[in-house]
Parts: structure tokens; sequence; C-alpha cells
């Protein structure tokens, strides 16, 4: 018996994330070179005549009985832009953490729309991925991309050197508004987009090139969760790390490594109990 139809929903780590507007109907804007580690959800799916979802998995709890989440609202919105009944049972493997700032959601939702536009032999509609999330359109090519707009103008990346990432959350969920509120009541302005070359010859000078940008919303997201500097400052610490910084609004962050081996074995030093920490590539290709 063959396996069930699967997509991997990688985790999404900002580099850098700058604020550099904001619209008129309150709608940011922001510019961020976007990484897919080797680390990911994954999702099935089996025909069936209606709808379902479940989810297992080291975060399945942090899910259970969530009325609309994001993967069946993507599953719903391609069947009805289709005009479809078919249905799907889709079952997600968990192990990104939950409102953590690495885009697990949108990826899931991203994965759920290439699996079933490949299940139900449908295409993508235009625009339907940013609908369901800022994330999901860079989540959807799942490859390194610059983000600006509000999701919706993606630019290839960077022709980006082999580096090793290791990633780490205290095991503290921060919602993105909170994060957006927080930065907004410190009266804090905008930054211009980010100036980067065509190629980095080594994680070294792409380490030093991003050692000039910053992620805005760390320091609102450090007022919320102040652990997060404490995940930082650990990072930073570890031996080999080019750079540490938060992704998106957090609360995990990541530290830079020449090597994929060199994170796994950084990774490996962090004991922090009740934190999650992962090591490896910091993209696939």
């Amino acid at each position: 018996m063959s396996a069930a139809p699967a997509e991997t929903a990688h985790a999404k780590v900002n580099l850098h994330l700058h604020v550099t507007g904001r619209r008129a109907d309150g709608y940011h804007l922001l510019d961020s070179l976007v990484v897919f580690p080797a680390v990911a959800d994954r999702l099935s799916a089996t025909p069936a005549e209606t709808l379902s979802l479940s989810v297992e998995g080291p975060f399945a709890a942090a899910l259970a009985g969530e009325q609309d989440n994001l993967v069946l609202r993507a599953a719903h919105r391609l069947a009805e832009a289709h005009g479809l009944r078919a249905g799907a049972r889709l079952v997600l493997h968990k192990v990104l953490p939950i409102a953590s700032g690495i885009g697990g959601g949108s990826a899931d939702a991203a994965a759920a729309l290439r699996l079933l536009a490949r299940l139900w032999n449908v295409p993508i509609p235009e625009g339907l991925a940013l609908a369901l999330g800022a994330d999901v359109p860079v989540c959807l090519a799942q490859s390194p991309a610059r983000m600006q707009g509000v999701g919706e103008i993606l630019v290839p990346a960077p022709r980006l050197p082999g580096f090793g990432m290791v990633l780490a959350n205290p095991g503290l969920a921060v919602p993105t508004p909170a994060v957006f509120r927080q930065r907004a009541a410190t009266g804090a302005g905008f930054t211009p987009p980010a100036i980067f070359p065509d190629a980095w010859p080594t994680a070294a000078a792409m380490a030093t090139d991003l050692a000039a940008t910053t992620n805005d919303l760390a320091e609102p997201a450090i007022a919320l969760c102040p652990v997060i500097a404490e995940v930082l400052a650990a990072l930073a610490a570890l031996p080999g790390c080019r750079l540490a910084r938060m992704s998106g609004s957090g609360a995990t962050c990541f530290a830079l490594f020449d090597t994929p081996a060199t994170a796994t074995e950084a990774a490996a030093r962090l004991n922090q109990p009740g934190w999650w920490i992962w090591g490896g590539a910091g993209h696939e290709g």
C-alpha cells in the first residue's frame, strides 16, 4: 500500500525584518530576507467525502480545540474557489512551536494548498495565499526570498552560501498583533529596506552584512516576553555563532554558523529545560 501524498511545511526564518512603513488601512509594510531551514511540519492527505484534520506530534496539544485552523481554512478556500465538493482526510504532524515567529501556521496552510492542488488536480488561484496571511505567499514557494510590502512582493534572495542554523524557543507564544501594538506604543519610526549584494561567498560575509540590519520587532517582543533576551544571549554565547537574532515577532530566535555540522553541535550544547531547540542546515538546496 502506497503512502498518502504529503508535503513538508518548513520553518520560515526572518534573517532581518525592517518595518518600512504603514498603509492607510493599518497594515505594516515590511522588508525581510526569509530562509527555510531543514526542520518542518508534515501534512498528508487521503481522499475523503468531507474535509477533516487531525493533528499529531509534539505540538499537537497546542492546536487542540482550535475551531478555525489555518490548514482547514486553506482547504475550504481552495475548494470554494473551484466549486469543488471534494474532501480530504488531512493529518498534520506538528513539530514546530505555535505562535513562535517562524511561520508554522502559514507554512502549514501553504503546504495544504500545494498538497490539495495536487490531490484535486486544480491550480492555486492567484491571491489566495495572501488572503490567508502575510507569510503564506513566501511559504507557498518555500525557497529563500526577499519579502516586501505586506507579504505580496517576493523577489529573489541573494545567492546564499551553505550555512548552519540553531533555532531556540523558550516555550512561550508571542502573538504578533500584541508585538505591533507594543511597537506603536513606543512611537518607533520606520526603517529603510536593507541593501544586500547579489551573492555572499561565505556564511561569515553574510552574517557581517546582516549584522548591519535589524529585526524591528525584537525590542517590543522582549518588552512583552523578557526571556527572549535570555535566549539571544544563550545563542550568542555558543562557540562559532556568527549572529544571533529573533525571527519574526518571536519568541523563536536563531543563530548562524559556518556549517550545518557546527550548528548541530552547538544545538546539543543548549541544555535548557522547556526550550524547543533545533540545529542543522540553514536552508535546503
